[in-house]
């Protein structure tokens, strides 16, 4: 049988797996709404989206759910992009 340990690990990993799979939905979510308002040249909302899904990406960031790097990867890549259709 486990020990106690490890059936202590078994459920707070368990908590922690949805814990993360909700926050990278989050960000999914959220970076699907910018890209949307982004297509419907939307420039106000656009703006609004890329702040909502900057906190979610720092969020997951902070607490481990996705790597820093990966964070500021997109974040750079989702600016970049708001920047170019501002420019148009």
């Amino acid at each position: 049988m486990h020990t106690k340990s490890a059936k202590k690990r078994v459920l707070t990993n368990a908590k922690a797996r949805l814990r993360n799979k909700a926050r990278k939905s989050a960000v999914k979510t959220a970076e699907k709404k910018l890209l949307a308002a982004v297509v419907a040249n939307d420039t106000e909302k656009a703006t609004a989206c890329l702040k909502d899904t900057f906190m979610k990406l720092d969020k997951a960031a902070k607490t481990g759910t996705i790597h820093k790097n990966k964070c500021a990867r997109k974040k750079s890549r989702l600016a970049k992009l708001l920047k170019k259709q501002a420019a148009a």
